[in-house]
């Protein structure tokens, strides 16, 4: 059986991301985050206990680290791994383009 990463994409922005669990085993979590102009709450940062490895496949989004003064711009084909702990943030995703994110969550 096979499912495609762009299937049930929102046909209009959304109030929330949409997150969905494409596969679990220990020690790793792979996700497809669609976003439709959200960003991390203001003060929000993420802090979590395991690495991440996002790519974005679609529209375009800023990520910051707390220990950078600048976001960084991200397009399709762009991607970044995030080490255990650092805090950061989503700054913004394009408010007119459904963005698609592709999320690697991994046991440091």
């Amino acid at each position: 059986m096979t499912d495609n990463l762009y299937s049930d994409l929102p046909a209009s922005p959304r109030q929330d991301e949409l997150f969905l669990e494409l596969l679990k085993r220990p020690g790793l979590r792979i996700e497809r985050i669609v976003s439709t102009g959200q960003a991390s709450p203001s003060g929000f940062w993420y802090d979590r206990p395991e690495g991440e490895w996002v790519l974005l496949l679609q529209g375009e989004a800023g990520i910051r680290f707390e220990d950078t003064a600048e976001p960084l711009a991200l397009l399709p084909g762009d991607f970044l791994e995030i080490a255990p702990h650092r805090r950061h943030r989503v700054e913004w995703t394009h408010p007119d383009l459904t963005t698609v994110w592709l999320a690697v969550h991994y046991a440091p």
